[in-house]
């Protein structure tokens, strides 16, 4: 399988944390993962065939050819791909409001196609994306998207800073500490909080430390559930199992057996040693390759 990763132009930096893709090889079939629960943003956009899914709740679904997965209570799991071939771009915490009026909280839990979020703009996009040659020109269109569609305040722009905060701090802030940050009671920041996120403070901060466990285990198979329940805050084993089987339905060691066979969508930082970036050298002029 071919994959590439990108960072973004300098003015979306601050929002958007990398683009990045997978293309399936001829002939080759790839296992992809079920998304559990996350705070994220991300967005696809599919010049292979698209997502098949299901949720536990559900059966199988086609995504569109452009589609958002927002913050999720619920998993969701992918279909095998034949024919896998995408760009993904993914938002920091809470930075999405900066694209869209649509609110966030409205977008919890949906595969919500692009035209839902951008009308006539998300259409001409995904013509031009068609009729581009190469992967350079698909960045570069969706970079260009992305850079008219900033705006430099959010809806809520205190509460989009308090997700990117809290996401980032699970572990040490505290909603009380946050509120008083921003100047706000308790009970008037949770009600914005909940307006803005579609989560409660507390659901985000807690979902957040599984996130970052989980991805912790993903990237790192040396490491074990204990020490990972223990530097990311959970009182003890007991704790780490007992979140884990509210957000998975299994135990750490069922799931990391099962996940580790197929691919996953957990991205190491760009600080992490030997991690491949490539920057491109402006919005309308950088090469991009593939690689396997």
């Amino acid at each position: 399988m071919k994959k590439f990763q990108l960072l973004p132009v300098h003015a979306l930096r601050p929002y958007i944390d990398r683009l990045w893709g997978w293309e399936s090889e001829a002939g080759e079939t790839v296992a992809l993962p079920e998304l559990v629960v996350g705070t994220g943003a991300e967005l696809y956009f599919h010049y292979g065939r698209p997502f098949q899914y299901q949720t536990r709740s559900s059966g199988q679904q086609t995504c569109e050819q452009a589609h958002l997965f927002c913050v999720r209570q619920q998993a969701l799991s992918l279909m095998p791909s034949d024919a896998l071939g995408f760009i993904a771009v993914r938002f920091k915490a809470g930075m999405l409001p900066y694209f869209t009026p649509v609110a966030l909280a409205a977008l919890v839990d949906q595969v919500t196609a692009l035209e839902d979020i951008w009308g006539q703009a998300a259409r001409d996009l995904k013509e031009q994306l068609d009729e581009a040659g190469n992967l350079a020109a698909r960045l570069n269109l969706i970079q260009d998207f992305f850079c008219q569609h900033l705006h430099r305040t959010a809806p809520d722009t205190l509460m989009t800073q308090a997700m990117h905060s809290l996401y980032r701090h699970y572990d040490s802030l505290s909603i009380e500490a946050l509120a008083d940050h921003f100047g706000l009671g308790r009970r008037q920041f949770e009600r914005r909080f909940l307006a803005t996120s579609g989560l409660t403070a507390n659901t985000y901060k807690r979902i957040s430390r599984f996130e970052h466990s989980l991805r912790a285990l993903m990237l790192d198979d040396t490491e074990n559930s204990h020490a990972i329940a223990l530097d990311h805050g959970y009182y003890d084993q007991a704790h780490f199992n007992h979140e884990f089987r509210r957000h998975t339905g299994t135990n750490p060691q069922a799931y990391l057996t099962a996940a580790r066979a197929r691919t996953h969508f957990y991205k190491t930082s760009w600080q992490q040693p030997g991690m491949m970036a490539l920057h491109p050298l402006s919005l309308k002029n950088h090469h991009v390759d593939i690689t396997g």
